[in-house]
């Protein structure tokens, strides 16, 4: 009978054990999958050589939207986020992490996020223009498609 006792206990632990792995695992996903969409919407906000307040602002407030996340996590993932711009090599580093769980249309999502953000300032600069196609390349996304999301945004800022 101890014996029986023991192994319910043992594989409730287990089962404990193995949920509290899975929701860390999970947990750990979905942190690198924000630290990668906030490090292409900051990258982005840098293309044109000037990151205003008002972009941090825009990205703050999509982060926040997005993720529903509290002040204090989107400036720690936004500290994170250029941290890790800073040391990239490329934005395929991101834009990798991005293609190995995004659908089709949170990647669109994205590239419209993006789109806010070189509107910010009222223009589209051309390092800006060169970028987000080439983000939106690497997220294997068509031309037709980032234009469209571009498209889209203007409209949306225009009402």
């Amino acid at each position: 009978m101890f014996e029986y006792l023991r192994k319910v206990l043992a594989s409730d632990r287990d089962e404990q054990i193995s949920q509290e792995i899975k929701t860390s695992s999970s947990e750990k996903a979905s942190k690198k999958y924000r630290v990668a969409t906030a490090a292409l919407l900051v990258e982005i906000a840098k293309a044109d050589g000037d990151f205003s307040k008002d972009e941090r602002k825009r990205i703050i407030d999509l982060m926040k939207k997005d993720h529903n996340l509290d002040d204090e996590c989107v400036n720690e993932l936004l500290a994170l986020s250029e941290m890790k711009v800073k040391d990239s090599v490329s934005i395929y580093e991101f834009s990798s992490v991005i293609n190995e769980s995004f659908t089709q249309q949170e990647k669109l999502d994205l590239i419209k996020n993006l789109w806010r953000i070189i509107y910010e300032d009222g223009r589209l600069d051309s390092h800006e223009d060169r970028l987000i196609k080439i983000i939106g390349s690497t997220l294997n996304l068509e031309h037709k498609q980032i234009i469209g999301a571009k498209l889209f945004v203007k409209q949306e800022l225009a009402n």
